[in-house]
């Protein structure tokens, strides 16, 4: 199976190098002229079969994982047969050799998409596209075979593989990565056919048509996998935090950032002609900020809890940056005599301005999280010392940034193009404004004024959601008049009618109670880290937690991760005099890969992690982790009595005397430190983030026009198939 997997990993480099060639040449000839536009088609059909052979390699890996093969090193090193099957299948990309292959097969599958559908469009541009993103693909699979192949074998193969990090066994992070590493694929399609445009000096804004919905999906994916990421890192890192400004966090946000810039400045090229320049160097520095994103990740030239280590994936990679920033800069300067805009600004009062104030924002936070990224890179390079900045000082830059992004957001949908009168501005804003300065004053009165910063995040996130939710009652309000429909009806149909328009408002909304949520919960924490023993109670914020007793599962822990022993805690959380729930948080010890720590020591002798509990509800939730102490003298001698007893590989008896050790614990349970923090609004980021996603997907989802052209082009090409009838050429 291994020899099968590599073979096609050769067949990759192939397919990509021909591909390449047969593109370029389809071009140089003059595209929609017999035989090249027939070579033009060939590089098309290479990208299917690039998209195919892809899927045949991760079929085949997957398998190995699910079969527990440890003759593939990929296998061995991040799986074994205590790893829980449900993370097995997810463990392929929780290596390096295996993401690589992930992101290789995405890129295949949206390049593949990609062009299905411009098939019979953008002939210039699209030979210069398929070259790229198979010069792309063709970098991963060249990685994989000469530096991270995911086919290695191991003979003879181990018994048993080291597992998967325990980390990585939540939920989330089964499809984290496939949507981080989708976000990054799709970025490059639009980046990929922006290049080809500038390149064929076809910068029209076709190619902005017909990439808006990639764009569109790969800032969905990258703010879907950013979320995942941070709940993960809420409810299992054990420190409370969702976003620790982590380099590879960071990484993600910054093609995130750009991106969104992109998707609302085409918006005025398509108006009216404007920002061609803007919206080249965008989409050109989210394609090249995606790949910089992946480099973090692989490099291990900054340190991330995230990241995979030191590895040689460095020096390729800067090449290919370095290529991509060079290309991109030429691209844009040898073109500008063709991207000047066809209109210029009528007024400072119009949704050009508003759109542009907002980009430059975007940009400006872009440029922030870059330069504190990437600043100890910076300082060695400057004087030799590899310095940092913490979280303090991004938030100094970002929050004002925010706050001024969170403002334009309002501003934006109810602004019209070219020129807005003050009257009808005054008309529009008048009430939000109001509901904003209402909520300020009601929060002061209330004796909420330690944090001026949230105090202005709440009231711009309240007008935010006003215009979105007075932009949304006017237009069904007008339908209702028109066709006496029933609110519900009326709605319905107005979003179906407008799908890009009133999916946006509600991604503004998602977004807006994300900030809301972000600027309560890091501004109002209160945080305590105590030791309790049984019966003990200590005061978190507004309510009260006790220690009810302790808990410990052997083997089957509560959240079904592999732990050997897990050891924690029932908590009972008091408001106000009166029981509000019950949270259950424990700490999984796992086994380690040193037999020096003895036959039972060595099977909790490896990396403990939190399991945390949380009682969670709109106005906050209530989060505990345990640390319970095993290095009591007793529990002790129950460990080193049982080692000298126990024979090693015997792993029934080493169980018994790991029951041993929890009856012992249980009975006589030592004090155990709990980290405890009560945290408002902090389930209005998921929510937020939740209805943002919900819009992207409406304005991202196809109108009936579309979908039925689609289904008629897929018909045809079956029947051309079955006929033997090829496709026109140059379609």
């Amino acid at each position: 199976m291994a020899s099968l997997g590599y073979a096609c990993l050769l067949l990759t480099l192939a397919l990509c190098g021909y591909g390449v060639v047969a593109a370029l040449y389809g071009a140089r000839a003059q595209l929609g002229a017999g035989a090249a536009a027939s070579w033009v088609e060939s590089a098309r059909r290479a990208v299917y079969a690039l998209a195919l052979v892809l899927s045949v390699a991760m079929a085949v890996l997957e398998v190995a994982f699910l079969r527990n093969d440890f003759s593939f090193y990929t296998v061995a090193s991040s799986s074994s047969r205590t790893t829980p099957e449900i993370y097995r299948a997810a463990a392929i990309w929780a290596s390096q050799e295996g993401s690589l292959l992930l992101w290789s097969w995405l890129l295949a599958l949206w390049s593949s998409l990609m062009l299905f559908l411009v098939r019979n469009r953008m002939r210039e541009a699209t030979p210069y596209a398929i070259a790229i993103l198979l010069a792309l693909a063709g970098f991963f699979d060249a990685l994989m075979v000469f530096y991270a192949n995911p086919f290695k074998a191991l003979n003879p193969a181990p018994a048993e593989g080291a597992g998967l990090d325990p980390l990585l066994r939540f939920p989330t992070m089964m499809i984290h990565p496939p949507m981080l590493y989708s976000g990054y694929t799709l970025a490059m399609v639009p980046f990929a056919f922006g290049a080809g445009a500038l390149i064929a000096r076809r910068v029209d804004a076709q190619w902005i048509r017909m990439t808006r919905r990639f764009a569109l999906a790969s800032w969905m994916f990258l703010g879907f996998g950013i979320l995942l990421g941070a709940r993960w890192s809420f409810s299992e890192l054990g420190w409370g935090g969702y976003w620790g400004w982590d380099p590879v966090e960071n990484a993600a946000l910054m093609p995130w950032l750009t991106g969104t810039a992109f998707i609302h400045s085409i918006m005025i090229q398509e108006k009216r002609g404007m920002l061609k320049v803007w919206n080249a160097a965008l989409v050109l520095a989210t394609g090249t900020l995606a790949i910089m994103g992946t480099f973090l990740v692989r490099s291990g030239v900054l340190d991330s809890i995230h990241a995979f280590g030191a590895s040689t994936l460095g020096v390729p990679f800067v090449a290919l940056i370095a290529l991509l920033i060079g290309g991109s800069i030429y691209l844009v300067v040898s073109r500008r005599d063709l991207l000047h805009s066809e209109h210029r600004l009528d007024s400072l009062l119009s949704r050009e301005s508003a759109f542009l104030a907002n980009n430059v924002v975007l940009v400006g936070l872009c440029f922030v999280v870059f330069w504190g990224t990437y600043f100890p890179l910076i300082s060695k390079t400057l004087n030799g010392q590899q310095a940092s900045v913490g979280a303090p000082w991004f938030d100094r830059y970002t929050v004002p940034l925010a706050l001024i992004l969170v403002a334009l957001t309002g501003i934006g949908p109810i602004i019209p193009w070219r020129r807005a009168s003050a009257a009808a501005l005054r008309r529009h804003l008048l009430g939000p404004l109001l509901l904003a300065a209402l909520l300020l004053v009601v929060l002061l009165a209330l004796g909420v004024r330690s944090h001026p910063a949230a105090l202005t995040m709440f009231a711009l996130g309240a007008f935010v959601l006003a215009v979105v939710v007075g932009e949304i009652a006017r237009g069904t309000s007008a339908r209702m008049a028109v066709t006496r429909e029933s609110p519900p009806a009326a709605l319905l149909a107005l979003i179906g009618r407008s799908r890009r328009r009133y999916g946006g408002y509600l991604v503004h909304a998602g977004v807006a109670l994300l900030l809301i949520g972000v600027a309560g919960s890091s501004s109002f924490q209160h945080q305590v880290e105590h030791d309790l023993s049984v019966g003990q109670s200590v005061r978190v914020g507004g309510d009260t937690v006790r220690y009810v007793r302790p808990t410990a599962a052997l083997l089957n822990g509560p959240d079904h991760t592999g732990a050997t022993l897990n050891l924690g805690a029932v908590l009972e959380v008091r408001s106000h005099g009166r029981r509000v729930s019950l949270l259950h948080p424990s700490e999984g010890f796992y086994s380690s890969d040193e037999p020096s720590q003895g036959s039972v020591g060595y099977l909790i002798g490896g990396q403990p992690v939190s399991h945390v509990a949380m009682d969670a509800g709109l106005t906050g939730d209530v989060w505990s982790a345990i640390e319970p102490n095993i290095h009591t003298p007793a529990l002790q001698r129950v460990i080193e009595g049982a080692n000298r007893i126990v024979p090693a590989g015997h792993l029934e008896e080493a169980l018994v005397a790991l029951t041993v050790l929890a009856r012992d614990y249980l009975r006589n349970p030592p004090p155990a430190q709990f980290n405890l923090i009560s945290e408002p609004l902090v389930e209005w980021i998921w929510l937020g983030g939740i209805l943002a996603l919900i819009g992207a997907l409406i304005a991202i989802w196809p109108g009936p026009r579309p979908l039925r052209a689609l289904a008629r082009a897929g018909a045809l090409v079956a029947r051309r198939a079955r006929s033997g009838e090829s496709e026109p050429v140059g379609a």
